[in-house]
């Protein structure tokens, strides 16, 4: 590399970075479609712990543990419609490229950066899945593995995993062109962007990051950026600390030391680590710079580090057991390497929040590069001296100084008009700002983004009204639950069935069940309908009373069924929580005969296998169950942490899980880590 380096990381007389639309072919397994039943059943998060387990934090961190968590994915709906077969598809591409690295990223999933290559050596710095097959691990659902993601909203995989983002080039401090992702995050109304630079001739990507609060009241803040790297056996992860706090799917909080205890597994070599998923959140001390690598066995490998209000980092392994192999092989296909994932957030953990005050915001720096180091130092036995030397070999590549004065650099561009788009994000954020008049610079919403699913909404914040007065024979669409909104269909004249079930979804959301139940009652007077009784099945089952509740779900599913105009995405929601609320009412016979009466395309899906199995079983049918399992199925959209196979399993035989359905994610019992 010739030429010198600016303050901002700049090599002057190298060629400026440029953005281009571009296509990559890759096996996909669609998305399909949403599930159209609004998710008011409390939120199954993996990452949340049990109250005693608050009082091993330092208070700060329990504060933050404890401050609004989530309850809903509300307003947003749940991915729950892919399937398992992949089809080759060419997806759209937006690359960014200097002289030394090309990073590929995919505005249309996330905006997921897929690929950072480093030219001058040839290596792909990224575990870069060579399939998109998503999984339920987001908040919402689908999510895939692979490259570099942006999580925000709440603890958890953020509900944009797998959603379009807006996406468009900008001028950069040095002249060239920064990639410029944005959207609005629709859990806590806060819109987001996420500028990707490469100063000429660095071998660094950076990533300013922005979040706003345009509300007028505080709003809770989550970020983690997470990295996935190759898991190769002699990766090892280092970072500027000397303990963690380990975090497994016991939901359990344990300070363990890094890298480890003599007689426990190294931590910071995931091959050779846990034998179950886990993660550790690292004690970086408060003056530290803050940074994480994964290196091979060579000394060559990646790096993240982040001014300092990205103060979070974290490695996630998936174990060596047989449920966490089997997770990477359901995410992936079969010969493709494991992977580790290195990641940074606000927070000390990702069970906490952080009070972002109203028209505020927060910003910060992150690079993304290649770091190279002695691997007799960075991969010795003396913990101290493979940390230093690491944190040198970075300040050597990228000096703190510059990743601050790039931060600086770049503040000023974080407002400027990023003119024609690239790429078309969803019409929520234009529809807020038509709501409240924001001011956004540098993240403009369009209204030409707005598209039917916003239509109702904004003829609500038109005319007063919803457009519509009875219940349709298909779901209605989704219904937004901000207070501002609640308060709209409140004052809406004139009123109607179908506005009284969108009112029952805000003020369950807000927390005031009886009245949510007193709207869907209301709802239901105009004539019956499947989608205010499947929403008073809910409130029954969350109100402790599993006979109605089962007796309301079957009656909404029988609805359905009759109605020629009930979609199979509905049938097979409706009849999933139906079966459940059957089998918890203990009423296998009826559960049997509605899974009877499915379509066979619903009854093929492997949740409803699964539940037809657990129905033979209440029923006494063992041989009946066992067949369901003899022929081999999947549940596409199998939670994160989920239990219910091995479960259902364990209650029909003594056998040995079958390696396609062990996806367990903890242990049952026995001593938590050293």
């Amino acid at each position: 590399m010739t030429g010198t380096t600016s303050a901002a990381g700049t090599t002057t007389g190298a060629t400026p970075a440029t953005v281009r639309r571009g296509t990559l072919t890759l096996p996909v397994a669609p998305l399909g479609p949403e599930n159209p039943l609004p998710p008011l059943h409390p939120l199954d998060e993996a990452h949340r712990l049990a109250p005693a387990e608050l009082a091993v934090l330092p208070p700060d961190a329990a504060r933050q543990a404890t401050y609004a968590p989530l309850t809903s994915v509300l307003p947003t709906r749940l991915n729950d419609g892919y399937g398992r077969a992949r089809e080759a598809t060419e997806v759209a591409t937006l690359v960014l490229e200097n002289d030394r690295l090309r990073a590929t990223v995919l505005p249309g999933w996330g905006g997921r950066i897929h690929s950072l290559f480093h030219k001058p050596t040839g290596r792909e710095l990224l575990y870069s899945n060579p399939v998109l097959q998503p999984a339920n691990f987001a908040l919402n659902g689908a999510w895939f593995s692979g490259g570099i993601e942006w999580n925000i909203g709440a603890t958890g995989h953020t509900t944009l995993s797998c959603a379009p983002l807006h996406a468009a080039a900008v001028p950069a401090p040095d002249g060239g062109q920064l990639l410029r992702l944005w959207e609005w995050e629709r859990l806590r109304d806060t819109p987001f962007q996420v500028d990707l630079w490469l100063p000429a001739g660095s071998d660094f990507l950076y990533a300013g990051v922005r979040i706003r609060n345009p509300q007028d009241t505080t709003a809770p803040v989550y970020w983690w950026s997470n990295t996935a790297v190759p898991e190769h056996s002699g990766t090892r992860v280092l970072v500027p600390a000397d303990s963690a706090w380990h975090f497994g799917y016991r939901r359990r909080l344990r300070r363990v030391p890094v890298p480890g205890t003599p007689e426990g597994p190294d931590r910071t070599r995931p091959w050779h680590g846990d034998h179950h998923p886990a993660d550790y959140f690292y004690d970086v001390p408060a003056g530290a710079r803050k940074w994480i690598a994964a290196l091979g066995a060579d000394g060559h490998g990646l790096v993240q580090t982040s001014t300092a209000a990205l103060a979070g980092r974290k490695l996630f392994v998936w174990g060596t057991g047989p449920g966490g192999r089997r997770w990477q092989r359901w995410l992936t296909e079969p010969g493709t390497p494991g992977y580790a994932e290195i990641q940074a957030g606000l927070a000390r953990t990702q069970l906490e929040h952080l009070p972002l005050p109203a028209g505020e915001e927060l910003s910060w720096l992150e690079a993304y590069g290649p770091l190279t180091a002695d691997p007799a130092r960075s991969h010795g036995a003396d913990w101290a001296e493979a940390r230093t030397h690491t944190g040198r070999a970075l300040e050597a590549a990228l000096p703190a100084a510059t990743l601050d004065a790039a931060l600086a650099a770049w503040r000023p561009h974080a407002d400027l008009d990023p003119g024609e788009p690239l790429h078309t994000g969803s019409g929520w954020g234009a529809l807020e700002v038509a709501r409240g008049g924001y001011e956004l610079p540098g993240t403009p919403f369009d209204p030409a983004a707005l598209g039917p699913a916003q239509r109702p909404w904004l003829a609500l914040l038109d005319t007063g009204r919803l457009p519509g007065h009875a219940l349709p024979a298909a779901p209605p669409g989704p219904t937004l639950v901000a207070r501002a909104w609640r308060e709209k269909l409140e004052c809406a004249t004139p009123g109607g069935p179908l506005t009284d079930y969108h009112l029952g979804i805000a003020q369950w959301h807000a927390g005031d069940l009886a009245q949510a139940v007193r709207s869907w009652e209301r709802a239901l007077a105009g004539g019956p309908s499947p989608w205010p009784l499947r929403a008073l099945a809910v409130a029954d089952a969350c109100a402790g009373h599993p006979t109605r509740a089962a007796e309301r779900a079957l009656t909404a599913t029988e609805l359905a069924l009759a109605e020629p105009a009930t979609t199979e995405p509905a049938l097979t929601a409706l009849a999933t929580e139906a079966v459940t609320a059957l089998l918890t009412a203990s009423r296998p016979d009826a559960a049997r005969a509605l899974l009877d009466r499915l379509p066979a395309s619903v009854r093929a899906r492997g949740r409803l296998r699964l539940l037809a199995a657990r129905t033979e079983l209440a029923l006494g049918q063992r041989e009946a169950a066992r067949a369901l399992f003899d022929e081999p199925f999947e549940i596409p959209d199998l939670r994160e942490g989920e239990e219910s196979l091995h479960t259902t399993w364990a209650a029909l035989t003594d056998e040995p899980l079958p390696a396609h359905y062990d996806f367990r994610m903890r242990p049952e019992d026995g001593p938590e880590p050293a």
